[in-house]
């Protein structure tokens, strides 16, 4: 179905029901949420929004960025969430490489000036959410919706900005159908259904694709609901959860191992949840083992981009998990490993992971060069490094650009990250190549310690002396207090990798 409908079915069947809770304006009824949706319409087609703009929400974390994705759904446009925490100019860069028409801000400073938050390229117009609480014009008269429920598949739905990591960021084009088929999914393969209310705590940020598709959009289209936290917390993450009662919540590996590292005194109810999610980046066995026996869940990991609409593979919620891998294709998709020739690998060597299906992205917005690079053939080429195993399960070697090239050896950083963790001191653990005039590169490791653990750089050097061939070990580990990580939680390599080059004190 093409998701803009959902809120008025879900107020045509169950108008008293909840839909979303934030902390600040509680609880958004079915009826008060599609209300809602009506009123910040008609403020944005009365300043002109319609088909085919681009409406860019720049808020935290709270119900109204929600409601402005539905409202800019409910007229034709797209939207593009900002990260909160850019730089005017960061922003500034977005709105004008989307084309934005209007922007949605949380309000003025907090110094009472009024002035606007940030300048804005013209011809942008800024609303803030206390304009949006206004009365919504009268003359305004918004479009019928379509009686086609699946009218306007091939529109723009979204436009995700990717972190930035090889270059200025890329806005992803995520057309309606892509939504439809990654929601579909989501809700076969979980297991959601109306008749168990599925119920999401939402932690990760709400301008990545995850956080909105995974936990707002997949339980609100089964007819179950969303709990908005402002501000992930590991502190009061637990107090949060046996509040708000959620049956699953998805995080990335960094708030994992915070969880993990919780002081033994805390000893949370989660018998609400059904299962827990992992994704973003790789998450070592053992801390997977970890969180499940500490906190009695079933930890479910899956493996997804922006460009297929958040997720690809997952572990089965009720078959064989295989910790170390990211499980099996997702229903509707192909995951496949390419060979440098272009040619499918089927031997369980390592290549390029490819995926094939309804999820792929439209292209990267005004890229077409950069578009051709990853669409070739009917595959999206993803930049991982991969193998299947006997049974289809796919098992993530590194990115491509990540493989440290040594003296004609490759070597992945992520097989030395998953041993390093092996090390009862360590917490974080990430590797990254440096340049090297006699080897050509070389792994460097960037190591942060649990509370109260102690060990040197040599005693974990010697840890993995008997565990890996020279040539993958470290030249050098460095200690760190935390390994440093971009906005969406992923360890920040292209930061590391700028670290490595400093001379050690």
């Amino acid at each position: 179905m093409n998701l803009s409908r959902l809120p008025a079915v879900r107020r045509a069947q169950a108008p008293e029901a909840p839909a979303l809770t934030d902390d600040t304006r509680g609880t958004l009824s079915n009826a008060a949420f599609a209300d809602l949706i009506e009123r910040y319409a008609r403020h944005f087609a009365d300043h002109g929004i319609g088909v085919g703009d681009i409406v860019a929400v720049k808020l935290p974390n709270r119900s109204e960025l929600v409601v402005a994705l539905f409202a800019a759904w409910r007229l034709g446009a797209a939207l593009t969430p900002v990260n909160p925490a850019l730089t005017e100019g960061e922003t500034r860069y977005q709105l004008t490489d989307a084309g934005a028409r209007l922007l949605v801000v949380e309000g003025p400073p907090a110094d009472g000036s009024g002035a606007v938050p940030l300048t804005v390229p013209q011809p942008v117009t800024v609303l803030t959410l206390d304009d949006l609480a206004a009365p919504a014009p009268r003359a305004v008269v918004l479009p019928e919706p379509s009686a086609d429920p699946e009218a306007g598949g091939d529109n723009l739905a979204l436009v995700i900005y990717t972190s930035g990591t090889t270059g200025r960021p890329k806005g992803v084009e995520l057309l309606h159908r892509n939504l439809d088929a990654m929601t579909e999914a989501m809700i076969e393969s979980m297991k959601m259904t109306a008749g168990e209310r599925p119920h999401s705590l939402l932690i990760l940020p709400l301008f990545h694709v995850n956080g909105i598709v995974v936990s707002i959009l997949s339980p609100l289209r089964a007819g179950g609901q969303a709990t908005i936290m402002g501000r992930f917390s590991a502190s009061n993450f637990f107090t949060v959860l046996e509040k708000s009662r959620p049956t699953f919540f998805s995080g990335v590996p960094a708030m994992y191992a915070m969880f993990a590292n919780l002081p033994p005194e805390v000893q949370p109810d989660t018998s609400s949840l059904r299962y827990v999610i992992c994704g973003a980046a790789p998450m070592p066995p053992q801390l997977i083992e970890v969180v499940e026996k500490r906190y009695g869940v079933q930890l479910i990991e899956g493996y997804g981009l922006s460009e297929a609409t958040c997720a690809s593979t997952v572990n089965p919620l009720d078959g064989v998990r295989k910790p170390g891998t990211v499980g099996l294709p997702l229903p509707g998709q192909t995951v496949a490993i390419m060979g440098e020739d272009g040619e499918p690998i089927t031997d369980g060597r390592v290549g390029e992971v490819v995926i094939g299906g309804p999820t792929v992205m439209r292209g990267y917005l005004g890229r077409p060069e950069e578009t051709a690079r990853v669409l070739r053939d009917g595959w999206l080429y993803t930049g991982d490094l991969g193998r299947l195993d006997e049974d289809g399960y796919l098992i993530l070697v590194d990115r491509v650009k990540d493989m440290i090239i040594r003296g004609g050896e490759n070597v992945y950083p992520k097989e030395i990250e998953t041993v390093l963790h092996d090390h009862p001191a360590v917490f974080e653990a990430a590797v990254v190549g440096r340049p090297d005039a006699v080897m050509g590169e070389v792994p460097v490791a960037f190591v942060s310690l649990r509370d109260g653990a102690q060990a040197a750089p040599e005693d974990i050097d010697a840890f993995l002396a008997g565990r890996l061939a020279p040539y993958k070990r470290p030249v050098a580990v460095i200690l760190v207090p935390s390994v440093v990580k971009n906005p969406v939680g992923k360890i920040d390599k292209p930061m590391l990798r700028r670290h490595a080059l400093m001379p050690l004190d």
